[in-house]
């Protein structure tokens, strides 16, 4: 479409109706966050709200079950809309922007609503594996605090992610993350398989960013609540925060430190 033809879809749609539209998708987004969350501090409550490893009970308990991978799978794909969403915001609100700047069919909420859902299948697909590996722990009798007791394993994992957030390629996929137009310039398609496979390119770019850092919760505890928090805290603030590629190696230094004290002391 040309510079004139966005200009005059701008100028038929009335400021009050974009915000209106801004407002819905917003509070869509908090709304599926609040719930996400909700969730997560319901089940924490349900383990004594320990925020530690004493939670893993139940799920030792879901993994003998006949539909524990289920359980599993669905555990992981909440945890990871609670923990991503909020930081994925910003790209998401940009992608509804210039939906409604190109005028394309479906409006900005169906696009929009779209790009989201090709964002979760990425962290879907990360999700089946994170559950199936988290069944092949329990079955072999490596759950969240066998793994705290063994020193070994807790502090190669911290050492890995924390080496991880200084390597290429966690700088190149969190600068995606952390430039909404930047990655709209080089990767934007119209249409609605246009925005899922956008929200899917996205969603690659931030598990890029993110894997290792989601690996450590099998560290700290699936399901601990604070470690949880703490880590969607990390991960907002790298990709939200000014020089948040310096908070992501300042966190790497963390659990490089963490990790060889774990070491040394077990």
């Amino acid at each position: 479409m040309t510079n004139a033809g966005q200009t005059q879809a701008s100028a038929d749609t009335p400021p009050a109706l974009l915000r209106v539209e801004r407002l819905i998708i917003v509070a869509s987004l908090v709304l599926i966050i609040a719930l996400a969350w909700v969730y997560l501090a319901s089940f924490d409550m349900a383990a004594g709200g320990s925020g530690d490893m004493a939670g893993m009970e139940a799920m030792d308990d879901m993994a003998m079950a006949p539909l524990s991978f289920g359980l599993l799978a669905a555990m992981w794909i909440v945890m990871m809309i609670g923990m991503m969403l909020p930081s994925a915001a910003p790209m998401i609100l940009m992608a509804a922007r210039i939906g409604k700047a190109k005028a394309e069919g479906g409006g900005p909420a169906f696009a929009t609503a779209m790009f989201v859902l090709g964002y979760g299948l990425a962290w879907t697909g990360f999700s089946l594996i994170a559950a199936a590996a988290q069944v092949g722990l329990q079955e072999g009798m490596l759950s969240g605090d066998w793994a705290i007791r063994h020193g070994s394993i807790a502090g190669g994992v911290l050492l890995a992610a924390g080496f991880y957030q200084w390597t290429p390629l966690k700088r190149v996929c969190l600068a995606k993350c952390r430039s909404p137009v930047g990655f709209f310039f080089s990767h934007w398609r119209p249409g609605a398989l246009g925005a899922l496979g956008m929200g899917a390119r996205h969603g690659l770019f931030c598990l890029g960013c993110c894997w290792l850092l989601m690996a450590l919760l099998f560290v700290a505890g699936v399901m601990a609540l604070p470690w949880v928090a703490a880590l969607a805290g990390l991960v907002l603030l790298e990709k939200l925060a000014p020089r948040g590629e310096w908070i992501a190696r300042l966190g790497g230094v963390a659990m490089i430190g963490a990790g060889i004290y774990i070491i040394i002391a077990g």
